[in-house]
């Protein structure tokens, strides 16, 4: 008897229960477990480029190279006009936040795969690993954006054809679009990784050439298109987000910018959000059967 009631008394200090819905994103769960996060962010960051000769340096580097090369094959070689504002800004702009939703999408996509070993073993909340990958992409994010800023303050102080706006002040907006555009989709298709592991070298090929579906190094105003066809290329809604980035950074001469578009765009990141979450956490309670 007296053990029975002592048993009833204990007070638990972590008490594991099964998710009860899909659409659990687990925020207590993961505030809790935030210093994991931050474990994991710094892991990531430190790993990437830890054997490597030149280091950080390389986040510098991937980006001002694949700049140069825009220009010289398409201003340069293929002839495409960037109004005016000058070829190394416009690109280097489009560059930087494809990089940041590339690398969101790439890494979070095999996240079953790759932490297969200590999902098996560990408890903890399993969307720490997807939302550490976005975080930690931030930081390369971050680096290469001064390197942007590095261009167009050149650019806005020796010549006039650098015009910013207010619409600046909606960056941190478009910086969460494009995460939480990259960790939906990665949720999907890491989900999908799990029976399909062919989707992995699939996604590489499909996010080259959604690039080109996106004006990351075209200024979709001044291509001589038709309306339908540009109506497809904005039902993108990366297009938005850098449309929206170069105008507020470059001006009307670099981009455009709807409220519009910017709100499909934002409904767009909620409803993949949402949808990655659901398979995600579906896929999360036999993935180690498959694995």
């Amino acid at each position: 008897m007296t053990q029975d009631t002592s048993h009833h008394n204990e007070h638990w200090t972590e008490v594991i229960q099964p998710q009860s819905s899909l659409f659990d994103l687990q925020i207590k769960e993961v505030w809790r477990y935030r210093d994991l996060l931050m474990l994991l962010v710094r892991r990531d960051f430190v790993a990437t480029y830890k054997q490597t000769i030149l280091g950080p340096i390389w986040f510098f580097l991937q980006p001002l190279l694949t700049t140069i090369t825009f220009v010289f094959v398409f201003k340069g070689i293929a002839g495409i006009d960037t109004g005016t504002v000058p070829a190394y800004a416009f690109y280097m702009a489009g560059t930087t936040l494809w990089n940041y939703f590339a690398d969101c999408l790439n890494k979070t996509s095999t996240v079953f795969r790759d932490n297969a070993a200590v999902f098996g073993k560990v408890y903890f909340p399993r969307l720490i690993m997807p939302l550490s990958i976005v975080v930690s992409n931030l930081i390369k994010l971050g680096i290469q954006f001064v390197l942007f800023l590095a261009f167009w303050g050149y650019y806005f102080f020796t010549t006039d054809k650098i015009a910013p706006n207010e619409t600046i002040l909606l960056l941190p907006v478009l910086i969460l679009i494009i995460g939480g555009l990259g960790l939906g989709f990665g949720m999907i298709v890491s989900a999908m990784t799990t029976k399909y592991r062919d989707l992995v070298f699939l996604l590489t090929f499909a996010v080259q050439l959604l690039m080109y579906a996106t004006p990351v190094i075209y200024p979709i105003n001044s291509l001589d298109i038709k309306p339908n066809v540009k109506s497809i290329l904005m039902l993108n809604p990366m297009s938005h987000v850098i449309e929206t980035f170069r105008y507020a950074f470059l001006g009307a001469g670099g981009g455009s910018f709807s409220w519009g578009g910017l709100i499909y765009a934002a409904v767009f990141t909620i409803v993949v959000v949402m949808l990655g979450t659901v398979i995600f956490n579906k896929v999360e309670k036999s993935f180690m059967d498959t694995v």
